[in-house]
C-alpha cells in the first residue's frame, strides 16, 4: 500500500511541477490559530502530499511494532509445521523401510509437533507398531482409530489385517462386515466378506454380496456379472446331483442362467448343457453350446457337444462337429476339432490335411498325441510312434486338464470353486485347480501297437486302416465291414477315456 502511495505522490507532483512552470502555479493561503501561511498553489498541492505520505508511513511503521508478536508467533508455528511435516514424513519412510524404533521416535515427535494432522500422526504410528513388531501397540493405535469417524474404516482395515496375521478369521471377518456396513465405498470389506463366504461354501450369501456391491457401486458390472455366473454355476454343481427333482431343477436353473450370464465361461456352459441333455432339452443344450464355441471354445464344450447324441453313425457325428467347428473356424479349438472329425469320420487324408493348421502350434502332449493319432490312422506307425516320444516330455495344456478321466468336466471342489469364482470376477481368468494339483487327467496319447512286427498290415496302403483307439462306442450302419477282433486287454483304453465331459450314459 504505501508503495502505491509514493506512486501517487510522485504522480501528483509530477503534475504539480509541470503547471507551476508553465506560469500558472496559483495562490494559496492557510490561516491556522493566528498565522497566516502565503504560498503558491503548486506548493501547498505539493506539501499537503508530502504530509499525507508521512503520515501513512507512519502509521504503517507504528502497526508493524504493535504486529510484531503476532508476527513472531506466525513465525514459530510454521517452523513448527515444518518441523512436523518432516518428522511425518521420516517416520513414514522409516516405516516402510521396517526401522520400527526410528518411526516410533519420529511418531512421537510428530504427536508433539503435528496439532493440525492428528490423523496421519495415528497412522505413523500404528506403521510405526508394525515395523517394531508390537502387536499390542498395534492393536491399541487401530483400536484408538475407531473413535473418530474420519478414521473408522482405516481402523477396521488395519484391525482385520491383525486379526488375520494372529489367525483369528472370526475377529478379521467381524472388522471387515462393520467396515462394508459404513455408508463409504470399501472394495477390500468387501472382497474380505465375499472371501469368507466363499471358503464357507455360501453361494446364496455370496450372491446377495455382489449384488449390493453392485447397488452401491463397490464393483463395476463386469466385476458383479463374472462373480455372478461363477456363483450361479457353483450352485449348480452343488446341487445337480440332489435326489430332489426340485433341487435338480433347480440347478438346470441356475446353470442356464451362468451361460446367459457368460457364455465365455466354460464350466458353467457345459454344466447347463449337461443338465438340459438330461432333460430331454438336447437343441437347446446345443444352442447354448454353440453360442459358447463362439466366444471362447474349449475342448469340455465340443466333447459334451459330441455327446448330446448317441445314436448317430460316425458320418453324421463328425458332420455335426464341424459344423460346430465352422462357428469359430479360426481358433485353436476349431482348428483342432477340424482334425478329430476327420478321425472320427474316418477320413486320414482329410485330417493330414487339417492337421497342417496346427503345425506352428507349440508342441504340448495333446498335440503330439492328436499328430500321433493322423499318422496311425494315415497307416505311418513309425511317424506315430516318433509323435509320442516327442509328447513323453511336452507340457500338458491346462484346458485339457479341466477333464476328469473317472467323472464329469470341471469336477471340482467347493473350495476350487472358490478359488475359481474370486479369481474370475476379478480378471475373467479360468483357472484350472486340477493342473495346479497335478491329478490325474485323461490321457492324450494313443496306445499303439509296441512291437515293430505288429506296424507291417498298417504299411501296406490300406486306406481304411483302424484308428489307433476308439473314439466312437461302434458303427450303425448295417453296410460297414465287421470291425477288427479287438486288441489284448492292456492295450485297451477304459471307457472313461472316450467318455469325456459327459454323464453316464442310459441303459438301452
Amino acid at each position: 500500500m504505501i508503495r502505491t502511495a509514493i506512486a501517487v505522490f510522485l504522480v501528483v507532483a509530477l503534475a504539480t511541477a509541470i503547471l507551476a512552470i508553465t506560469g500558472e502555479p496559483g495562490q494559496a493561503s492557510i490561516i491556522w490559530l493566528g498565522w497566516r501561511a502565503d504560498m503558491t498553489a503548486a506548493a501547498m498541492v505539493l506539501i499537503t502530499l508530502l504530509v499525507a505520505l508521512l503520515t501513512m508511513i507512519g502509521w504503517r511503521l507504528l502497526l508493524w511494532i504493535l504486529e510484531a508478536p503476532r508476527r513472531a508467533e506466525r513465525a514459530r508455528a510454521e517452523d513448527r509445521r515444518r518441523q512436523a511435516n518432516e518428522a511425518l514424513t521420516r517416520g513414514f519412510l522409516a516405516a516402510a523401510a521396517g526401522d520400527g524404533s526410528e518411526a516410533r521416535r519420529l511418531a512421537l515427535k510428530a504427536a508433539d509437533l503435528a496439532d493440525e494432522a492428528p490423523g496421519l500422526v495415528r497412522v505413523l504410528a500404528a506403521q510405526a507398531a508394525e515395523a517394531a513388531g508390537d502387536a499390542v501397540a498395534v492393536q491399541a493405535a487401530y483400536s484408538a482409530m475407531l473413535g473418530f469417524p474420519e478414521m473408522r474404516l482405516a481402523g477396521h482395515r488395519g484391525l482385520m489385517a491383525q486379526a488375520l496375521a494372529q489367525g483369528d478369521k472370526a475377529a478379521a471377518l467381524r472388522h471387515a462386515e462393520q467396515a462394508y456396513e459404513m455408508g463409504r465405498t470399501a472394495r477390500w470389506a468387501w472382497r474380505a466378506v465375499l472371501e469368507a463366504r466363499l471358503e464357507a461354501g455360501d453361494w446364496e450369501g455370496a450372491l446377495d454380496l455382489v449384488k449390493s456391491a453392485l447397488d452401491r457401486k463397490v464393483v463395476s458390472p463386469i466385476v458383479a456379472e463374472r462373480a455372478r455366473a461363477a456363483l450361479l454355476a457353483a450352485s449348480a454343481a452343488q446341487l445337480e446331483n440332489a435326489a430332489e427333482p426340485k433341487a435338480r431343477s433347480q440347478a438346470t436353473d441356475f446353470a442356464v442362467e451362468a451361460a446367459k450370464l457368460q457364455p465365455g465361461f466354460a464350466p458353467g456352459v457345459v454344466m447347463a448343457g449337461r443338465l438340459l441333455a438330461a432333460d430331454g432339452k438336447t437343441g437347446r443344450a446345443a444352442q447354448v453350446l454353440e453360442t459358447a464355441w463362439k466366444i471362447a471354445p474349449h475342448p469340455a464344450l465340443w466333447l459334451a457337444y459330441r455327446d448330446l447324441k448317441t445314436n448317430e453313425t460316425p458320418r453324421q457325428r463328425a458332420e455335426r462337429l464341424n459344423n460346430l467347428a465352422d462357428l469359430n473356424p479360426t481358433a485353436r479349438e476349431s482348428r483342432i476339432l477340424f482334425v478329430e472329425q476327420a478321425l472320427i469320420d474316418g477320413v486320414p487324408g482329410r485330417a493330414r490335411e487339417a492337421a497342417k493348421a496346427l503345425a506352428d502350434e507349440p508342441l504340448t502332449i495333446r498335440i503330439a498325441g492328436l499328430f500321433a493319432r493322423v499318422a496311425f490312422a494315415a497307416g505311418q506307425p513309425d511317424e506315430a510312434r516318433l509323435w509320442m516320444a516327442r509328447g513323453v516330455g511336452a507340457p500338458q495344456e491346462p484346458d485339457w486338464t479341466d477333464l476328469d478321466p473317472e467323472g464329469q468336466a470341471f469336477a471340482y471342489l467347493p473350495a476350487d470353486w472358490a478359488r475359481l469364482t474370486a479369481v474370475y470376477a476379478e480378471t475373467g481368468e479360468l483357472i484350472h485347480p486340477r493342473h495346479e494339483r497335478a491329478e490325474k487327467t485323461m490321457s492324450e496319447l494313443p496306445e499303439l501297437p509296441v512291437p515293430y512286427t505288429d506296424s507291417a498290415p498298417f504299411l501296406a496302403g490300406q486306406e481304411a486302416a483302424p484308428p489307433p483307439y476308439g473314439v466312437e462306442e461302434g458303427r450303425y450302419d448295417d453296410d460297414e465291414p465287421e470291425p477288427p477282433p479287438p486288441p489284448p486287454v492292456s492295450q485297451r483304453r477304459s471307457h472313461a477315456r472316450r467318455r469325456l465331459a459327459s454323464a453316464p450314459r442310459a441303459a438301452k
